[in-house]
C-alpha cells in the first residue's frame, strides 16, 4: 500500500471527468487500498480517485468515529434524493478552506463494491453530503465552485498564500 499524492486546487486535473470502471480487477482493488490509506493519513473522510490523478469512478469514504468502516463506491450513481441541507464542507484538495454548500439532505446511491457486486445504499446527514461531494469530484467539480466568484477568489488567494509560506 502507498500514500498517494493528492492534487491541490486549482490544479486543472481536478476538472477531469472520470470514466466508469469497466471491471473490478486486482489492480482496482490495490488502488482502492492506496486511496483508503491516503484518506486516513491525510486525515479525511472521503477521497475520489480524481483527487489522486486517477480518472476512474471510484470513491472511498469513512465517516465513522472509529475510522474503521470503509465504504467503497465504484461507478456510483445517485438514483434518488430528497430534502435540502446546508453543510459546512472542507476538502483534502482545498486544505484549510471551509464553507457552506447546499446539497440534498438524503440520497440513494447505486454502486459496485470491491467484489464488483451491485448494491444500493440509502444515506443521510454527513454520509449523504460526503457522497455528493466526492461524486462532484468524479464529475470534475470542486466544492468551492458552488460559491460566488468573489468567495472563490478569496479562497484561492488564501491557498496560494499558505503554499508560499510552506
Amino acid at each position: 500500500m502507498a500514500i498517494l499524492k493528492i492534487l491541490q486546487y486549482p490544479d486543472e486535473r481536478l476538472h477531469t471527468v472520470a470514466t466508469p470502471v469497466a471491471e473490478v480487477t486486482d489492480k482496482i482493488r490495490s488502488l482502492i487500498k492506496d486511496m483508503a490509506e491516503t484518506m486516513y493519513d491525510a486525515p479525511g473522510i472521503g477521497l475520489a480517485a480524481t483527487q489522486v490523478d486517477v480518472h476512474q469512478r471510484i470513491i472511498v469514504i469513512d465517516t465513522s468515529e472509529t475510522r474503521d468502516q470503509l465504504l467503497v463506491l465504484i461507478n456510483p450513481e445517485i438514483i434518488a434524493s430528497s430534502g435540502i441541507s446546508d453543510y459546512e464542507e472542507g476538502c483534502l484538495s482545498v486544505p484549510g478552506i471551509y464553507g457552506k454548500v447546499q446539497r440534498a439532505e438524503s440520497v440513494t446511491v447505486k454502486a459496485l463494491n470491491v467484489q464488483g457486486e451491485t448494491f444500493v445504499l440509502e444515506a443521510g446527514e454527513l454520509l449523504a453530503v460526503c457522497i455528493q461531494h466526492e461524486m462532484d469530484h468524479l464529475a470534475g467539480k470542486v466544492f468551492v465552485e458552488y460559491w460566488s466568484r468573489l468567495k472563490q477568489a478569496r479562497a484561492l488567494a488564501k491557498l496560494k498564500k499558505k503554499q508560499r509560506n510552506l
